[in-house]
């Protein structure tokens, strides 16, 4: 528990000695913490997930210390981490050598995704720091930095402050950890198909109507679904966007039917690869404009460019792009259509969408704690799409 701190502590703490063994405010730290890594499930889920005791890392000279409160389950791509159990292979999570011969649903629809998303409190700061509008005990954000460190700690750093978003309080930490990768880039996808959409609409009549397709009901999906309906609510957009979102489970009929103004269709994998995109155009009306794809399988892609316009464009993440553009080059060119790579988004835009949804301009989608300690639990979980929406790891019980 972080114990608050009067201005006197604070300004003690604030050019603190940073070994391992310090005393912060009024109390004595530990030199050693917890860390939970979550890496992309492979044939063996279990194998995904490894627990560590690691030093309380020194807080960088122009830096600060946070300590984590909630983390959001994503994890990190096998073979980008230092840890000795990430190295094994760079396999992709689709070729992966599973008994069923299929992806994890978890994967496929989103609810699993690579990323790292951290809130907690700022413990202190580097010896280095003259001047900040942050204080100790300040509720942040930390923003998916590209050296960001690998796993989710007790305690973690960062080089420095401007990684840091500051939090309101009334958003609660949990919904907050929820931000920094999952809704970021579902907000830079929706973003990106918004340039799009105003290309389509300039120079038709006012009835002229622009169809998007978002595949998937996990995590990415449901924050996409909800980020368009709000970003497309603008007078020039309103009553010509219609979204019609393709859902890979049965789960995700209700939890997507919540949200008015979205047309659903279900992609039942017992019906021929035919009968699923006639199924999808008849909901969509006609072929699509755009599609938002979070399935990041091969499948899920080469379905999406059968209900896409001739000239149109799939938005996919960058995680997948470089393994699933080159395999549909030749059918795009045929077609005029685009594949395009969504990154996760700035800070700034970060900073934006903390304020959204503190504003509750952007509801979030359902969510579930879980106790850090149960995090390989909660992945097997999300691979079988056991959860209803995102689950967030719970490592302190305080606000």
């Amino acid at each position: 528990m972080l114990s608050m701190m009067t201005d006197n502590d604070k300004n003690d703490s604030y050019h603190s000695d940073n070994s391992l063994s310090q005393t912060v405010g009024n109390r004595k730290m530990n030199n050693l913490c917890r860390q939970v890594s979550i890496e992309s499930p492979g044939s063996r889920i279990q194998d995904c997930v490894f627990n560590f005791t690691v030093p309380v890392p020194e807080v960088p000279p122009e830096g600060a210390r946070i300590q984590v409160i909630c983390a959001g389950a994503c994890y990190r791509m096998r073979g980008r981490s230092s840890s000795a159990s990430s190295i094994n292979s760079n396999q992709s999570v689709e070729e992966s050598p599973n008994t069923n011969n299929t992806p994890h649903y978890g994967l496929r629809d989103s609810a699993l995704f690579a990323g790292f998303e951290v809130a907690g409190i700022i413990d202190a700061f580097g010896e280095d720091l003259k001047d900040t509008d942050l204080k100790v005990g300040q509720r942040v954000v930390i923003y998916p930095y590209d050296d960001i460190p690998h796993g989710y700690t007790e305690y973690m750093t960062v080089p420095k402050l401007s990684y840091l978003v500051p939090i309101p309080d009334n958003l609660p930490l949990s919904v907050a950890a929820m931000l920094p990768t999952g809704a970021l880039l579902a907000k830079n996808a929706v973003l990106t198909a918004q340039k799009y959409v105003s290309k389509i609409l300039e120079g038709h009549p006012r009835n002229h109507m622009c169809k998007i397709l978002i595949v998937g009901t996990g995590g990415l999906a449901l924050w996409a679904i909800r980020i368009a309906e709000q970003q497309f609510n603008a007078a020039e957009f309103k009553n010509r966007v219609k979204i019609t979102v393709a859902s890979l489970k049965d789960e995700g009929f209700k939890l997507a039917s919540e949200i008015p103004h979205v047309t659903l269709v279900q992609w039942n994998e017992d019906l021929y690869e035919k009968q699923i995109i006639e199924r999808t155009r008849d909901a969509c009306r006609g072929p699509v404009d755009i599609v938002i794809d979070f399935g990041i399988t091969s499948r899920s892609l080469h379905r999406s460019l059968q209900c896409l316009n001739n000239n149109g464009v799939v938005l996919v993440s960058e995680e997948v792009a470089d393994r699933l553009m080159p395999k549909f080059s030749k059918l795009i060119l045929d077609t005029d259509q685009k594949i395009e790579a969504v990154t996760c988004g700035s800070i700034e835009l970060l900073k934006e969408l903390v304020e959204l949804v503190a504003n509750k301009k952007i509801i979030p989608p359902p969510y579930t704690e879980f106790a850090a300690e149960d995090a390989a639990t909660v992945v097997l979980k999300l691979c079988k799409s056991e959860i209803a929406g995102r689950a967030v790891l719970r490592f302190h019980d305080i606000q």
